[in-house]
Protein backbone atom coordinates (compact mmCIF):
# COMPACT_ATOMS: atom_id res chain seq x y z
CA UNK A 1 0.00 0.00 0.00
CA UNK A 2 1.50 3.54 -1.26
CA UNK A 3 0.38 6.01 1.32
CA UNK A 4 1.29 9.97 1.94
CA UNK A 5 2.65 10.77 5.13
CA UNK A 6 2.27 14.53 5.79
CA UNK A 7 3.66 16.52 9.06
CA UNK A 8 6.16 19.07 9.76
CA UNK A 9 7.21 17.33 13.27
CA UNK A 10 9.92 15.02 11.57
CA UNK A 11 10.04 12.87 14.84
CA UNK A 12 6.61 12.06 14.62
CA UNK A 13 6.49 11.45 11.15
CA UNK A 14 9.23 8.85 10.89
CA UNK A 15 8.02 7.40 14.08
CA UNK A 16 4.69 6.88 11.90
CA UNK A 17 6.30 5.73 8.75
CA UNK A 18 8.25 3.41 10.77
CA UNK A 19 5.10 1.95 12.51
CA UNK A 20 3.73 1.61 9.18
CA UNK A 21 6.29 -0.19 7.73
CA UNK A 22 6.77 -2.93 10.51
CA UNK A 23 2.89 -3.19 10.68
CA UNK A 24 1.43 -3.04 7.24
CA UNK A 25 2.27 -4.91 4.59
CA UNK A 26 3.88 -3.70 0.99
CA UNK A 27 4.10 -0.12 2.91
CA UNK A 28 5.43 2.52 0.54
CA UNK A 29 5.89 5.76 3.12
CA UNK A 30 6.08 9.22 0.72
CA UNK A 31 6.91 11.74 3.54
CA UNK A 32 6.04 15.49 3.40
CA UNK A 33 6.23 18.13 5.52
CA UNK A 34 3.21 20.55 4.18
CA UNK A 35 0.52 20.49 2.75
CA UNK A 36 2.30 21.98 -0.66
CA UNK A 37 4.64 18.79 -0.34
CA UNK A 38 1.89 16.29 -0.07
CA UNK A 39 0.17 17.13 -2.50
CA UNK A 40 3.57 16.99 -5.02
CA UNK A 41 3.75 13.66 -3.29
CA UNK A 42 0.26 12.50 -4.48
CA UNK A 43 1.07 14.11 -8.05
CA UNK A 44 3.90 12.11 -8.79
CA UNK A 45 2.52 8.87 -7.82
CA UNK A 46 -0.63 7.87 -9.28
CA UNK A 47 -1.26 5.25 -7.17
CA UNK A 48 -1.54 6.42 -4.15
CA UNK A 49 -4.40 4.74 -1.61
CA UNK A 50 -3.68 6.88 1.56
CA UNK A 51 -3.16 10.07 3.07
CA UNK A 52 -2.11 10.97 6.86
CA UNK A 53 -1.95 14.61 6.87
CA UNK A 54 -1.36 17.29 10.09
CA UNK A 55 -3.84 19.45 10.72
CA UNK A 56 -1.30 21.94 11.92
CA UNK A 57 1.66 22.08 9.16
CA UNK A 58 2.36 24.55 6.69
CA UNK A 59 0.17 25.18 4.06
CA UNK A 60 -3.18 23.42 5.93
CA UNK A 61 -4.99 26.50 6.77
CA UNK A 62 -7.22 24.31 9.04
CA UNK A 63 -9.91 22.42 7.13
CA UNK A 64 -9.04 24.53 3.91
CA UNK A 65 -6.22 22.27 3.36
CA UNK A 66 -8.19 18.86 3.43
CA UNK A 67 -10.65 20.62 1.21
CA UNK A 68 -8.26 21.69 -1.16
CA UNK A 69 -6.66 17.85 -0.97
CA UNK A 70 -9.36 15.76 -1.63
CA UNK A 71 -10.76 18.48 -4.62
CA UNK A 72 -7.36 17.54 -6.62
CA UNK A 73 -7.41 13.90 -5.47
CA UNK A 74 -11.14 12.86 -4.65
CA UNK A 75 -10.65 9.21 -4.83
CA UNK A 76 -7.68 9.59 -2.31
CA UNK A 77 -9.43 8.78 1.51
CA UNK A 78 -7.90 11.15 3.89
CA UNK A 79 -6.99 11.04 7.44
CA UNK A 80 -6.52 13.67 9.55
CA UNK A 81 -3.37 13.99 12.41
CA UNK A 82 -3.98 16.53 15.16
CA UNK A 83 -1.84 17.45 18.61
CA UNK A 84 -5.07 19.12 19.65
CA UNK A 85 -8.40 17.03 21.13
CA UNK A 86 -11.28 19.39 20.74
CA UNK A 87 -14.47 17.25 19.68
CA UNK A 88 -15.65 20.47 18.09
CA UNK A 89 -13.24 20.16 15.36
CA UNK A 90 -13.89 16.68 13.74
CA UNK A 91 -17.69 17.82 12.78
CA UNK A 92 -15.43 20.50 10.01
CA UNK A 93 -12.62 18.02 9.51
CA UNK A 94 -15.43 15.61 7.95
CA UNK A 95 -17.36 17.79 6.55
CA UNK A 96 -14.21 18.62 4.47
CA UNK A 97 -14.30 15.91 3.59
CA UNK A 98 -11.77 13.73 5.30
CA UNK A 99 -12.45 10.23 6.46
CA UNK A 100 -10.63 9.85 10.07
CA UNK A 101 -9.58 12.38 12.72
CA UNK A 102 -6.86 10.64 14.95
CA UNK A 103 -5.55 12.23 17.87
CA UNK A 104 -1.54 12.21 18.36
CA UNK A 105 -1.73 10.74 21.56
CA UNK A 106 -3.44 7.50 20.09
CA UNK A 107 -1.80 4.18 20.82
CA UNK A 108 -0.14 3.26 17.77
CA UNK A 109 -2.43 0.40 17.98
CA UNK A 110 -5.55 2.60 17.83
CA UNK A 111 -3.53 4.67 15.19
CA UNK A 112 -3.19 1.18 13.04
CA UNK A 113 -6.84 0.40 13.69
CA UNK A 114 -8.45 3.81 12.09
CA UNK A 115 -6.15 3.74 9.04
CA UNK A 116 -6.87 -0.11 7.96
CA UNK A 117 -10.86 1.16 8.52
CA UNK A 118 -10.33 4.33 6.89
CA UNK A 119 -8.41 2.09 3.94
CA UNK A 120 -11.31 -0.02 3.58
CA UNK A 121 -13.80 2.53 3.38
CA UNK A 122 -15.10 3.49 6.66
CA UNK A 123 -14.73 6.20 8.75
CA UNK A 124 -12.98 6.67 11.60
CA UNK A 125 -13.60 9.11 14.80
CA UNK A 126 -12.71 8.76 18.61
CA UNK A 127 -15.45 7.13 19.95
CA UNK A 128 -14.79 9.03 23.24
CA UNK A 129 -14.85 12.06 21.42
CA UNK A 130 -18.14 11.28 19.55
CA UNK A 131 -20.40 13.08 21.92
CA UNK A 132 -18.89 16.15 21.79
CA UNK A 133 -18.49 16.38 18.13
CA UNK A 134 -22.09 15.95 17.20
CA UNK A 135 -25.53 17.06 18.61
CA UNK A 136 -26.76 14.95 21.60
CA UNK A 137 -30.66 14.26 21.65
CA UNK A 138 -30.45 11.37 24.11
CA UNK A 139 -28.36 8.16 25.43
CA UNK A 140 -27.18 5.26 22.99
CA UNK A 141 -30.16 3.56 22.58
CA UNK A 142 -30.69 0.01 24.95
CA UNK A 143 -32.38 -2.89 23.59
CA UNK A 144 -35.30 -2.32 25.61
CA UNK A 145 -37.34 0.55 23.03
CA UNK A 146 -34.52 0.67 21.63
CA UNK A 147 -35.62 0.86 18.13
CA UNK A 148 -37.84 3.48 18.49
CA UNK A 149 -35.42 5.55 20.21
CA UNK A 150 -32.78 4.57 17.42
CA UNK A 151 -35.71 5.41 14.63
CA UNK A 152 -36.41 8.52 16.08
CA UNK A 153 -32.48 9.62 16.63
CA UNK A 154 -31.87 8.81 12.72
CA UNK A 155 -33.32 10.65 9.97
CA UNK A 156 -34.16 9.34 6.62
CA UNK A 157 -31.34 10.07 4.83
CA UNK A 158 -28.84 8.46 7.45
CA UNK A 159 -31.26 5.82 7.63
CA UNK A 160 -30.96 5.26 3.60
CA UNK A 161 -26.95 5.56 4.56
CA UNK A 162 -27.52 2.48 6.96
CA UNK A 163 -28.97 0.44 4.76
CA UNK A 164 -25.98 1.15 2.29
CA UNK A 165 -24.17 0.16 4.42
CA UNK A 166 -25.63 -2.89 5.22
CA UNK A 167 -24.88 -4.36 1.68
CA UNK A 168 -21.33 -3.39 2.06
CA UNK A 169 -21.30 -0.41 -0.11
CA UNK A 170 -18.33 2.02 0.31
CA UNK A 171 -18.82 5.57 0.99
CA UNK A 172 -18.05 6.35 -2.93
CA UNK A 173 -20.95 3.97 -4.08
CA UNK A 174 -22.90 6.04 -1.41
CA UNK A 175 -22.29 9.19 -2.57
CA UNK A 176 -23.62 7.98 -6.16
CA UNK A 177 -26.71 6.52 -4.92
CA UNK A 178 -27.77 9.13 -2.63
CA UNK A 179 -25.94 11.90 -5.27
CA UNK A 180 -24.52 13.65 -2.29
CA UNK A 181 -21.08 14.92 -1.32
CA UNK A 182 -18.30 12.28 0.64
CA UNK A 183 -18.09 14.51 3.10
CA UNK A 184 -21.85 14.36 4.11
CA UNK A 185 -21.76 10.71 4.00
CA UNK A 186 -19.31 10.50 6.81
CA UNK A 187 -21.30 12.96 8.33
CA UNK A 188 -23.94 11.01 8.33
CA UNK A 189 -21.64 7.71 9.01
CA UNK A 190 -20.42 9.64 12.52
CA UNK A 191 -23.85 10.24 13.41
CA UNK A 192 -24.50 6.86 13.53
CA UNK A 193 -21.75 5.55 15.51
CA UNK A 194 -23.18 7.86 18.23
CA UNK A 195 -26.84 6.79 18.01
CA UNK A 196 -25.93 3.55 17.89
CA UNK A 197 -22.87 3.62 20.45
CA UNK A 198 -20.71 1.62 17.72
CA UNK A 199 -17.32 2.81 16.37
CA UNK A 200 -17.04 1.20 13.41
CA UNK A 201 -19.70 -0.21 10.25
CA UNK A 202 -19.60 -3.90 11.07
CA UNK A 203 -20.72 -3.15 14.36
CA UNK A 204 -23.15 -0.14 13.30
CA UNK A 205 -24.70 -2.75 11.31
CA UNK A 206 -24.95 -5.57 13.84
CA UNK A 207 -26.52 -3.22 16.10
CA UNK A 208 -28.69 -2.25 13.65
CA UNK A 209 -30.21 -5.26 12.87
CA UNK A 210 -30.60 -6.40 16.84
CA UNK A 211 -32.69 -3.13 17.50
CA UNK A 212 -34.54 -4.43 14.08
CA UNK A 213 -33.55 -0.77 11.93
CA UNK A 214 -32.85 -2.90 9.16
Amino acid sequence: MKLVVADDHTLFRNGLVLLLKSQVADCEALEADSLDAALAQAAAAPDVRLALLDLDMPGMDGVAGIRRFVAQYPDVPVVVLTGAEAPQQIQQVLGAGASGFIPKSSTPAVMLSAIRLVFAGGTYVPPQMLSGALPVTSAAPSHAGGRERASSMLTERQMQVLRLMAQGKLNKLICRELDIEAGTVKAHIASIFRVLDVVNRTEAVVQAKELGLL
